[in-house]
C-alpha cells in the first residue's frame, strides 16, 4: 500500500489502484492525504507537458519541509490523470 511519511508521521496512504505514477512520482488522491500536515505555499513551478504546479509545505511533529508537496489543479490534457492529486519530495519518504 503506497504511503508518504515525514518525520515519522504518515501523511498520505492509498491502495495501489488509487495512486497514479508519473515520472516515478506517486500521486495520491487528495482524499488520501491528511490536510492537517499541509500548509499552503506561494511557490509555483511550470512543467512543459503538465502545466502549472502549486505547492504545500509539509509539517509534522515539529519539523517542516518547504514546498515538499505539489499538485496540479488544471494540468494540460496530457497529464489529466494527475488533476487534484498530490505528490511529495524533499524529505518526504514515499513507499510504493
Amino acid at each position: 500500500m503506497p504511503a508518504a511519511t515525514f518525520n515519522g508521521v504518515v501523511i498520505a496512504q492509498a491502495t495501489d489502484d488509487e495512486v497514479v505514477i508519473v515520472e516515478d512520482n506517486v500521486y495520491f488522491p487528495r482524499y488520501a492525504v491528511n490536510p492537517d500536515y499541509l500548509q499552503p505555499s506561494s511557490h509555483t513551478s511550470r512543467c512543459p507537458w503538465k502545466g502549472l504546479a502549486s505547492y504545500y509545505n509539509v509539517v509534522a511533529d515539529g519539523a517542516t519541509s518547504d514546498n515538499a508537496a505539489w499538485y496540479y489543479t488544471a494540468p494540460f490534457e496530457a497529464a489529466r490523470e494527475i488533476q487534484d492529486r498530490i505528490a511529495f519530495w524533499r524529505g518526504v519518504e514515499v513507499q510504493r
